[in-house]
């Protein structure tokens, strides 16, 4: 059985997705409803724009206590600021972005199109599946090193 090595093999490819225009309580019921954490944020031509996340909906509550809401749409609320990565990215790449950043997940991108989207935990699985596939504990740490290249850079 072969070990997932990288981002293509382990990304979500059926996404639930908002549009930039939608209104911020229906896409905060759409995390709500599917207990998620966060969505990607996709124009009418599917192009990735940004993600809208738990953190913004909480944002979007003090704002709203402190001052009056600019705008009940997702894009007023939304990162468009997150790292991505691509289908190339290998699955030690990937973890070191979730090391270096906030982000819970992280979308594929393949050009402007969001193509899928990588979890902590999708990396998390992967690398233990890498792990147990080792024969001994002593071994591990080497046949895990022999699955990346450190020249990586997977933050666009």
């Amino acid at each position: 059985m072969a070990v997932p090595h990288y981002a293509r093999d382990i990304m979500a490819r059926k996404l639930i997705k908002v549009r930039p225009e939608m209104d911020v309580f229906d896409a905060i019921e759409l995390l709500v409803k599917h207990r998620i954490s966060g969505v990607p944020v996709v124009n009418s031509s599917g192009k990735y724009v940004g993600v809208f996340s738990e953190r913004n909906c909480l944002s979007m509550v003090v704002n709203a206590a402190y001052d009056q809401l600019p705008s009940t749409r997702v894009e007023a609320f939304m990162v468009t600021d997150n790292p991505t990565i691509s289908e190339d990215d290998d699955i030690f790449a990937i973890a070191q972005v979730f090391t270096k950043t906030y982000a819970r997940r992280l979308p594929v991108i393949r050009g402007d199109e969001l193509v899928g989207q990588v979890s902590r935990r999708d990396v998390l699985a992967a690398i233990h599946k890498a792990v147990k596939g080792a024969a001994t504990t002593e071994s591990q740490l080497l046949y895990l090193s022999s699955l990346t290249s450190r020249d990586q850079s997977p933050v666009k």
